[in-house]
C-alpha cells in the first residue's frame, strides 16, 4: 500500500505537494523522498521508523513534517537542512538527546512537539529556533530548563507538564511574548520573581508541584486560567518583623497561628511540627483565652486576626486535560499534542 501511494506520487513529480504515510508499518523512511523537492508536508506517524534518511535534507519546500509515534532515539541532524520547516511532531518516540547542530538550520521552525520521550536535557542551542512560538516536552524526564531557552523571544507557548523539574530560571522573564505556561506534575518548590514580569501570561498551571508562596507581585498578573491544587501552599499570608523590637511580636503572632492550627487538626502543621522541637517546646507554653478560646503565649498582645489569602489565590480545578494545538496530522492537518 505505501509503495502503491509513492509510486503515484512520484509520478505527480514537482507538482507533488502532500504525503500521508501513517500506520503502514513502515521501518524505513523512503529514500525516493529526494526525487520529490517541492514536497510540502510530509505524514510519517504511527509507524516503526528507527533513523531519517539522509535524502530528506532534499526537502527545503518541506514545511510539516510529523515523525509521531515511531521508534526514533534522537532529534535527527538532519533536520537542520529543512530550512523552511515550520512544524514539527516527534511525539511518542524514544528520544533522549538532541544530535549535534540540528537547531542550526531550523529558523522558519514554530511548532515543535516532543511530548513523550525520554528527554533528560535540552541543549543551549534551543536558543537558536530564533521563530518558535510554541514549544511542547510533556512526559519527559527533563530535571531543568537551560536559561537558554528563555531567550526565545517569539515564545508564546511552553508545555513542561509531568517531568521532574525543580526550579525556573530567572531569565523566563524575558519570554515577554509568553501567554501559556504549564508546568504541571513536576518537583518545583518555587517560582521566580521574574515569572511576575510576563505581562502577556494569561494561562499558568503549577498544578501538582511543591510550591508553598508565590513571588511578590504575583497578584499584578493578568491571568484568565490559573491552576495551583495539589501544592502546600500556606492557607494565611506570614508576616515579617521590620523592627528589632517587633521579633517578640512575631513570634507571638506565629506561634498563635500554629496553635490554632493544631487544634483544628491541620494536616500539614500536625505532620511538619514534628521536624521542629524548638516550635514545640515554645508552644508547649501557650495557654488558651478563657474568653475567646484561642491560644496565646503572652497576655500582653492584643489578639490577631489572619486575613486569607487574596482571591487570586483561589484554586482551580484541573481538569489535566492536554491542550490540542492542532487536529490528528492524519487528517491532513497538523496533529494533537500528543
Amino acid at each position: 500500500m505505501a509503495e502503491r501511494l509513492l509510486i503515484r506520487a512520484l509520478k505527480g513529480g514537482k507538482n507533488t505537494k502532500i504525503i500521508t504515510l501513517n500506520g503502514k508499518n513502515i521501518t524505513k523512511m523512503p529514500s525516493v523522498l529526494e526525487k520529490l523537492p517541492g514536497l510540502k508536508t510530509l505524514y510519517l506517524q504511527n509507524n516503526q521508523i528507527s533513523k531519517v534518511c539522509p535524502e530528506i535534507s532534499n526537502l527545503t519546500q518541506l514545511t510539516a513534517l510529523n515523525l509521531g509515534n515511531n521508534l526514533l532515539e534522537e532529534v535527527p541532524q538532519e533536520m537542520k537542512y529543512l530550512t523552511s520547516l515550520k512544524t514539527l511532531h516527534l511525539f511518542r518516540n524514544k528520544i533522549h538527546r538532541f544530535a549535534p547542530g540540528v537547531c542550526d538550520g531550523l529558523q522558519s521552525l514554530i511548532l515543535l512537539n516532543l511530548n513523550n520521550n525520554q528527554l533528560t536535557w535540552i541543549p543551549q542551542e534551543i536558543s537558536r529556533l530564533k521563530n518558535l512560538r510554541c514549544l511542547s516536552i510533556n512526559h519527559n524526564q527533563l530535571a531543568s530548563i537551560p536559561r537558554e531557552l528563555c531567550f526565545l523571544e517569539n515564545l508564546s507557548e511552553l508545555q513542561l507538564n509531568y517531568n521532574q523539574l525543580v526550579c525556573i530560571p530567572k531569565e523566563i522573564k524575558f519570554l515577554e511574548k509568553l501567554q501559556k505556561l504549564l508546568l504541571a506534575r513536576n518537583n518545583i518548590k518555587s517560582l521566580p520573581e521574574g515569572l511576575c514580569d510576563l505581562f502577556n501570561l494569561r494561562i499558568l498551571d503549577v498544578a501538582g508541584n511543591v510550591i508553598q508562596m508565590f513571588p511578590s507581585g504575583f497578584q499584578d498578573l493578568k491571568l484568565k486560567e490559573f491552576y495551583c491544587e495539589g501544592n502546600p501552599l500556606f492557607l494565611k499570608w506570614p508576616v515579617s518583623a521590620i523592627k528589632q523590637e517587633d521579633v517578640w511580636s512575631l513570634q507571638e503572632i506565629t506561634s498563635r497561628f500554629i496553635m490554632n492550627q493544631l487544634a483544628e487538626n491541620n494536616p500539614f502543621l500536625m505532620k511538619a511540627i514534628k521536624w521542629y522541637p524548638q516550635v514545640r517546646s515554645i508552644i508547649s507554653q501557650g495557654r488558651k483565652c478563657a474568653i475567646c478560646g484561642k491560644f496565646f503565649l503572652t497576655i500582653w498582645l492584643e489578639c490577631v486576626e489572619f486575613f486569607p489569602p487574596s482571591k487570586f489565590c483561589k484554586l482551580l480545578l484541573n481538569s489535566d486535560q492536554n491542550t490540542t494545538l492542532e487536529k490528528e496530522a492524519g487528517r491532513h492537518t497538523m496533529t494533537k499534542m500528543i
